[in-house]
């Protein structure tokens, strides 16, 4: 048998060594199983300006892994015959309202994450308005089509609970769920009143483009929040509690909390968006040979996973103060750990390195020179780092997707660096042949420019950057024109292409996506105002 004291230990190595690659100053974890809460460990400050040890015993927003309790709680109300799950949700929220031509969204839809709508509207915040603005939106495909992760279906789930039971959202999680699980230092809605207790969550300073471990770390903004997708404060010991209930499908020492056909309900694999599939606010993973279930959330500030081996009874729940930690990864090495060490197996066999984004072990295809419209790049393959060599400096680059690397300098910090490899088969599996930054293209030395396509003169006025007032990750983007295409480039250095759908709005992203960009008040040839799926942003001064 594995010590487990040993399990500890070295768990505790790795995830310090993390959270000092990642510069996170807090992190929390429960190690269970179905019968009892084994570990519970604390690591970093709840507060770095204090100096405040951070212990077991604080509240951190848990964000995504709100909707399971959400969905526990339609679970709930169906059995109890307050709702019916194939219903329309227009049933309970005679309001409510998609411009959409296909059959009505029922509960199920919303649920699963299969209704068609978009992912959220951040611009209101109380969740009725923010339901209500859907009606300026459109459904992509008929209900049920595809899967398209969606805050705003878990809001409106919210809001037919507070409809079909009569009573708040808050009030509907603590009786139903946190009351009876004894998850007494949690809370059902995020409020002021809870952030003394809370450990104090962090983000970068910059909120406009990727971020890294050399940008200062500043207080995120406090969130108060009753949402349903969202809005549930615990602790690592309470997250235990409820991890163990669904261990145990839906029962626990004082009766059941959902019956077997509900729990069953709960964890079936309705729809999948690839990586995972995704049951009614959980996800189902097979992995490493056992099945799990989990969810993962984040918050400003915050970010948290939950992970359930349904086959050896395990549970951890990981929740940090910086949501650049890698929390989803991070709990699949705990798990693994955790897992060896209750079974008898060898810790040794536990992959616990931590990865080093600067090590690219296919370097050498990008070193060379490349020519862009009066400025140049040279890239050198060193001892399996990629490095920039720009006015006499050495800038090692840090990988952040297939062929795209951060550059840890003024003048690349708002936009990753990326690459285009000629296409092979249909597929960019090629050589590389080009590369890009922001909306500079460049042309790698010795092979052929790629022609700029045709674009709209109207599309000359849609570049630049847009912000609105929100205290949310995505209150800010920018549009870039490269190549004769329009891009939305989201600060994490995400792009998403626009596609031209009519007038000035645009698709964004992929053909099943609901999202849509429009841009109006056109003045001294630039568009003032961009309208993201039912929410306004507004061109910045900032480039």
């Amino acid at each position: 048998m594995a010590d487990r004291g040993d399990m500890v230990d070295r768990l505790g190595r790795h995830v310090r060594a993390r959270m000092a690659t990642t510069r996170t100053p807090g992190v929390a974890i429960a190690l269970f199983d179905r019968q009892e809460v084994s570990r519970l460990l604390a690591y970093g400050d709840a507060d770095v300006v204090a100096g405040i040890p951070l212990d077991a015993d604080r509240p951190f927003a848990i964000g995504s892994i709100t909707k399971s309790f959400t969905a526990v709680a339609v679970l709930q109300a169906a059995e109890r015959g307050l709702v019916d799950l194939h219903a329309p949700v227009t049933e309970y929220l005679p309001w409510f309202r998609v411009r959409s031509r296909y059959s009505p969204i029922t509960l199920h839809h919303l649920l699963t994450h299969s209704a068609g709508l978009v992912t959220i509207i951040d611009g209101p915040p109380d969740t009725r308005n923010a339901v209500w603005a859907l009606r300026e939106t459109e459904a992509a495909w008929p209900p049920g089509a595809h899967f398209y992760y969606s805050d705003a279906g878990y809001q409106a789930l919210g809001l037919v609970l507070e409809a079909a039971v009569g009573r708040p959202f808050g009030d509907i999680i603590q009786d139903g769920i946190l009351g009876p699980l004894g998850m007494t230092a949690s809370e059902p809605t995020l409020t002021h009143a809870l952030r003394p207790r809370m450990a104090t969550g962090y983000r970068h300073l910059y909120d406009d483009r990727p971020s890294h471990v050399t940008h200062p770390l500043v207080p995120a903004p406090c969130i108060e929040t009753n949402s349903g997708d969202c809005c549930i404060g615990s602790t690592a010991g309470d997250m235990a509690k409820y991890g163990r209930m669904l261990l145990n499908e839906g029962r626990t020492s004082s009766g059941p909390l959902l019956s077997p056909d509900a729990f069953g309900l709960l964890a079936h694999p309705h729809s999948s968006p690839g990586w995972c599939e995704y049951g009614y606010g959980i996800e189902l993973h097979q992995r490493d040979g056992f099945m799990h279930l989990g969810h993962g959330g984040v918050m400003p500030g915050y970010e948290a996973m939950l992970l359930l081996d349904r086959d050896s009874g395990l549970g951890v729940t990981l929740l940090s103060t910086q949501p650049s930690v890698g929390a989803r990864d991070l709990a699949w090495a705990v798990m693994r750990l955790w897992r060896n060490g209750s079974s008898g197996r060898s810790l040794d066999a536990v992959d616990l390195s931590v990865p080093d984004a600067t090590h690219v072990e296919n370097a050498s295809d990008y070193a060379g020179a490349y020519h862009g419209d009066g400025a140049d790049l040279v890239f050198a393959a060193e001892g399996g780092h990629l490095v920039l060599l720009h006015k006499g400096e050495r800038v090692i680059l840090e990988r952040r997707e297939v062929d795209r690397f951060y550059a840890s300098h003024p003048d690349f910090g708002l936009f990753l660096l990326g690459f285009e490899r000629a296409e092979t088969r249909g597929t960019s599996s090629g050589a590389v042949v080009g590369a890009h930054h922001g909306a500079v293209c460049y042309t790698r030395e010795g092979c052929a420019a790629a022609g700029e396509s045709q674009h709209p003169p109207t599309w000359q006025a849609y570049p630049g950057h847009y912000r609105a007032h929100t205290p949310w990750e995505q209150s800010n983007f920018r549009v870039i024109l490269r190549g004769g295409t329009l891009l939305l480039v989201w600060p994490t250095g995400e792009e998403e292409s626009l596609t031209a759908v009519s007038g000035e709005a645009f698709r964004v992203g992929d053909a099943v996506s609901p999202e849509r960009l429009a841009f109006s008040r056109i003045v001294r040839g630039q568009a003032s105002c961009a309208r993201l799926s039912g929410m306004d942003y507004y061109r910045f001064f900032t480039p």
